[in-house]
């Protein structure tokens, strides 16, 4: 199985702190950036609604490179009609015949990072899904046809009405998983011409790494884990 980083930039080879040093080449994961996240059910909600130039330093002190935080990832919800944590973020899919990406604000706040830092990576990743997913069994992976193509659009509309290029797209945020699901997803992302945005298995679910190393295909499929 294929080494894999946890995300982003390499730091260097070598990092010393006072008089200890730490050989990065030695560690089985990689170190490779800081981001921050926009999520877990209206975290963000509030930024918007800030003066322009309160909201402008902020995103200044996040984003700007070798300036404040210089975050190099920028993570959102995708959100899913639901309560997830402190609140809840509009799906842009509210049924199966429903479709809008004017709703929310993590489209704002990933372009608003794109424009400080275009070599920022954009992650997104669902808290909840809107209960017609599932067919009312709360199991969205039930259909992965249905939550493959609900993932994609949501890609698509980031691509196709704000210019966003999705780096890296998760399953479901401290949930179960499932095989049968990622593989489908990988391949439905490769036929709309989405082959470039990897796929995170599985959000705080360790018994993934075991079940790769049992299933080769999804070794071959997962990117980040």
């Amino acid at each position: 199985m294929a080494s894999r980083g946890f995300l982003l930039f390499s730091m260097a080879a070598h990092v010393a702190f006072g008089a200890e040093s730490i050989d990065l080449g030695q560690l089985v994961q990689r170190f490779d950036g800081i981001g921050g996240l926009s999520g877990g059910g209206g975290t963000s909600r509030l930024l918007v609604d800030y003066p322009e130039q309160y909201k402008s330093e902020i995103m200044d002190y996040l984003f700007l490179p070798n300036f404040g935080a210089s975050l190099q990832i920028c993570k959102v919800e995708i959100g899913g009609d639901a309560q997830s944590t402190d609140g809840s973020e509009p799906s842009h899919m509210h049924s199966s015949d429903d479709l809008d990406f004017k709703r929310g604000y993590e489209w704002w706040i990933m372009k608003e990072a794109k424009r400080r830092n275009p070599n920022v990576k954009l992650y997104g990743l669902s808290w909840a899904f809107p209960g017609w997913i599932g067919n009312g069994t709360k199991n969205p992976f039930q259909n992965p046809s249905i939550l493959a193509n609900y993932t994609t659009q949501w890609l698509q509309g980031a691509r196709d009405v704000y210019g966003l290029e999705i780096d890296y797209i998760g399953l479901w945020n401290e949930r179960q998983y499932s095989a049968t699901y990622i593989k489908f997803l990988r391949k439905y992302l490769d036929d709309h011409d989405f082959k470039n945005t990897q796929i995170v298995a599985a959000d705080g679910k360790e018994r993934i790494c075991d079940d790769m190393k049992e299933d080769q295909s999804l070794a071959d499929t997962v990117n980040l884990c």
